[in-house]
Parts: C-alpha cells; structure tokens; sequence
C-alpha cells in the first residue's frame, strides 16, 4: 500500500510535478491530484495502483511499507515512528519566534 504522503514525497526525490507523473504513469493528472489529495492509505482501482507503483519503481524509487525493511541500497527517507510529524502549515516553535 501506498500513502498521499509517500507519494507526495516520491515525487519530491524525483523532483517531478504531477503532470510528468501522470505521463510516466499512464494516469490522468486528475487521478493523481486525487491520489495525492487521500487522507492516509490511496484507495483506487487496482490496476491504477500498480501502475503508479511501476513508475515511481521504473523511476528509482523504492515504496517501503510499514515495517518493512528497504529491499536494495541507495538513500531514502523515512519517517520515525512515534508522535505525528509536524506538518507544513504547523508553525514550530522555532519559527515562530518563541524558540
């Protein structure tokens, strides 16, 4: 399974916008302004799911599930698990001025 959140940030290490994914992926930019907009887990059909998981792995990136070990070498980014991230519109208390 693959999360708005993993995709999001597939496509940031990619450094691609959602219409060359939708290219690379045979999906309509509306689809992956959907999938992207999911809150947690992408729901979609099946055969839209794999081929947005085959070309972020034609691409270079490696989906890694929840507890999972990464399959092959080469850098990445995960999250900790533990308290919630802070997210973008969160102001932190460093950059608000009382840290």
């Amino acid at each position: 399974m693959i999360t708005a959140h993993q995709l999001r940030a597939a496509r940031a290490l990619l450094g691609i916008d959602q219409r060359r994914l939708a290219e690379l992926s045979g999906l309509s930019v509306p689809t992956i302004q959907r999938m992207e907009a999911s809150d947690g887990t992408i729901r979609g059909n099946v055969d839209s799911l794999m081929k947005l998981i085959a070309a972020l792995d034609a691409a270079g990136v490696e989906i890694i599930g929840e507890g999972a070990v990464s399959r092959a070498s080469g850098r990445g980014v995960r999250l900790k698990a533990g308290p919630e991230p802070l997210r973008a519109e969160e102001p932190s208390a460093a950059s608000d001025g009382r840290g």
